[in-house]
């Protein structure tokens, strides 16, 4: 039922934010991991080969759980239905502490070369959620952490629809973190579903966010427990190796400005997924003068990897902050993806928000699926950097420059679009709430596909062909290849 109801999770336009005043000052002190907070020596759980991610710079907040009570599961519109197959257990936890807003330092301009430094500090509780192996054998070292999407006025783990096959199949450690003040306090909310404390008020009514000025130190934080666990450990001794950290759509406008000012700061992450970003980052603290320059580059001067993943929809809005790529950054242009799709979305929301176009049913997670892959193995390594991304292609005011079937030209490419059965785009003229994030796909014509493909085997011959290619290519895995090849296979293609 939940996944009937997960509308709209992975998009945004603007965050909606709100303003709450801070409840009386939780009890727990913190500790710093750069100290060996939390009863630790200080040195983590992996080892002095990652030294810039063991000795974080943040206050190390106080972890209870695993949570229980109120409904009796944790909140959740995220599809989990394949942890039992792939033996995961999902728990979750409250964090609690201390978070500092930051402040700016100097002159900041596009470039993303910014100086911050904390300034006020608000007493806080939040959750996590935690998705992991039931054995520790399939752990694989790495914790993916998402800072939940909020944009739908409640929170939502868009990279884990996005990725999951990927996560659960690897043997990622997944934690959904709730950083933001509308995904646990906020008003909205869709289909009866909205914050935590008012979607469960018995579970979650203890919980207190002061504001999304305080934000990218709560999931500074929550990184941090990971580490080096204050009162009890979420990942239950698992030996932890690098941590990622990842966010989608507004979140990713939160991770721009958190890469960008935060994390020189907070040194807690090995490399940062970026997913579906426009032009502009979120603002470094709320009120007048958080709001940070742009079109928003990302500083060229890293500390660790940044894979930045951009679809059709998202390259149209964001092409004015286009870079280069360099030793520690990479940026990926997917053609023929939206915003969301129908596998991140799920039919039947869809069909809740009425969407009046039959959105994209484009490849979107199986290059996801690459991305993550690669960015772990970036992380574990600088030198093993992915493959560069060619870019999409535009004209001079900004629009996609399409073939003759309205499929877009450059960008990295799938088999379904060099073999295609219909135009797939990140665009479409919906005007129905986040519909028009969501692409379009227009399936050929039967003569089309016909003149096309004269056989079956002529169809699956080309699509095989197309599916190594992407994969010699650097952006499609084994799996998903042979995975996409068993669905061509079966395709009634010609009709």
């Amino acid at each position: 039922m939940l996944r009937v109801r997960s509308i709209c999770r992975s998009v945004a336009f603007v965050a909606c934010v709100g303003v709450v005043a801070v409840a009386t000052a939780l009890n727990a002190a913190p500790a710093f991991a750069r100290d060996g907070g939390g009863g630790h020596d200080g040195r983590g759980r992996g080892g002095d080969d990652h030294e810039h991610a063991r000795h974080p710079n943040v206050p190390i907040p106080l972890v209870t759980g695993p949570v229980t009570g109120g409904k009796g599961v944790p909140f959740t519109v995220d599809d989990i239905s394949q942890l039992p197959a792939f033996g995961y257990v999902q728990q979750e936890y409250f964090l609690q502490g201390t978070a500092r807003a930051f402040t700016k330092v100097g002159t900041w301009t596009a470039d993303g070369e910014w100086r911050a430094a904390p300034s006020t500090t608000a007493a806080y509780k939040t959750r996590i959620i935690v998705r992991k192996p039931a054995d520790p054998k399939r752990f694989n070292g790495t914790v993916f952490v998402e800072w939940n999407n909020v944009s739908a006025g409640f929170d939502a783990g868009a990279d884990w629809d996005f990725g999951r096959q990927e996560l659960l199949r690897e043997g990622f450690a997944y934690v959904g973190v709730s950083a933001q003040f509308v995904g646990v306090d906020g008003s909205g909310g869709v289909a009866g579903i909205g914050p935590l404390k008012k979607s469960d008020p018995v579970r979650y009514g203890s919980l207190v966010h002061p504001g999304d000025s305080y934000s990218y130190d709560i999931f500074s934080q929550a990184g941090a427990a990971l580490l080096h666990p204050n009162g009890v450990d979420p990942l239950a001794g698992l030996h932890v190796e690098r941590l990622l950290a990842a966010g989608e759509s507004q979140s990713a406008f939160r991770m721009l400005t958190y890469v960008n000012a935060v994390d020189p700061l907070a040194r807690v992450y090995d490399g940062f997924l970026i997913h579906s970003r426009f032009a502009n980052a979120a603002p470094l603290f709320e009120g007048l003068g958080g709001e940070v320059p742009g079109p928003t580059r990302i500083r060229t001067d890293l500390r660790v990897p940044v894979l930045q993943f951009e679809s059709e929809t998202d390259i149209v809005r964001a092409y004015q902050a286009r870079q280069p790529d360099n030793d520690l950054f990479r940026s990926w242009e997917v053609a023929g993806t939206s915003h969301a799709d129908l596998y991140s979305v799920g039919a039947a929301a869809v069909s809740l928000l009425g969407c009046t176009v039959r959105i994209n049913e484009g490849p979107e997670h199986y290059v996801l699926h690459a991305a993550i892959h690669d960015l772990n193995e970036w992380a574990r390594d600088h030198d093993d950097a992915p493959p560069h991304s060619p870019r999409i292609e535009l004209d001079a005011n900004g629009n996609v420059v399409r073939d003759r079937f309205g499929n877009a030209l450059g960008g990295i490419r799938t088999p379904q679009l060099d073999v295609p059965i219909a135009t797939l785009t990140g665009i479409n003229n919906e005007t129905n709430g986040f519909c028009g994030l969501f692409g379009e796909t227009i399936p050929f014509s039967a003569a089309t596909l016909k003149s096309l493909y004269p056989t079956h085997a002529d169809y699956v011959a080309k699509f095989d062909h197309a599916a190594h290619e992407a994969r010699e290519r650097g952006f499609l895995l084994r799996p998903d290849v042979e995975e996409m090849e068993a669905i061509a296979a079966a395709a009634p293609i010609p009709a």
